[in-house]
């Protein structure tokens, strides 16, 4: 049997978008309309913010592992967050998780790795952006990275809490993002990590000025894997 996968929301396009791609494209190897079992547990993003503006991750453990205590107590045998900047606190927490997780970083670095891609472009929230989350990931993987120059960095966390996280896409934001890309591929980028999980609702591959490394949806397609796999 498929194992039941437990999603840690946060923000609420950001889930939707992954829950949405786990029953989507589960099909394909499962059968029509077949996905593994799955189910969603979030705390309100606005009590995430509290802590996550202060700088004060324990909080924010604390929430992912109410969370995932609930998911595991209706039989949920692996656990998924669909939000990047959530993950600074994973090592806080993941110690007392009853059950384990995918890594989100890991899984877009794993990824990056086997595209053959070398230095990437880092886009999400102010806090992802200077924070240890992909560092540590990419680095494991034999990786580099850069991230926008700070102008750049707060109008990018300002579309995104402004607007992503309310589900409004604006076309100048969308520009403003590709010309965030553009800028780092000229530093010498190869691909571009969207390191928001509604970032992909706003940046469309085909007209990324680089290849896309969308978080959201690796993370939902390694959950399926993870799903099938078995032993």
């Amino acid at each position: 049997m498929p194992k039941h996968v437990g999603i840690v929301a946060c923000s609420a396009e950001g889930a939707a978008l992954c829950y949405r791609t786990f029953c989507e494209e589960a099909p394909a190897t499962m059968g029509e309309h077949m996905h593994p079992e799955v189910s969603m547990h979030t705390h309100p993003l606005g009590e995430y913010m509290i802590h996550i503006r202060r700088g004060n991750w324990e909080p924010v453990a604390e929430l992912m592992l109410s969370s995932v205590r609930k998911l595991a107590q209706i039989g949920a045998q692996f656990a998924i967050c669909p939000d990047n900047t959530a993950h600074e606190a994973f090592d806080l927490m993941i110690s007392r998780s009853p059950i384990p997780w995918l890594h989100i970083a890991e899984v877009v670095a794993k990824e990056a790795k086997n595209r053959g891609f070398k230095t990437l472009a880092l886009t999400g929230t102010k806090y992802l952006m200077t924070g240890p989350v992909y560092p540590q990931a990419v680095n494991k993987f034999g990786l580099s990275y850069k991230i926008p120059a700070e102008t750049d960095r707060e109008a990018v966390d300002d579309i995104i809490f402004s607007e992503l996280v309310y589900g409004v896409f604006e076309e100048k934001s969308r520009l403003y993002f590709n010309a965030v890309i553009q800028k780092l591929k000229e530093q010498g980028c190869d691909a571009v990590i969207m390191g928001c999980t509604e970032i992909p609702l706003l940046v469309d591959p085909n007209d990324s000025p680089l290849p896309t490394l969308d978080s959201t949806r690796l993370l939902a397609r390694a959950a399926i894997e993870e799903a099938l796999r078995e032993g």
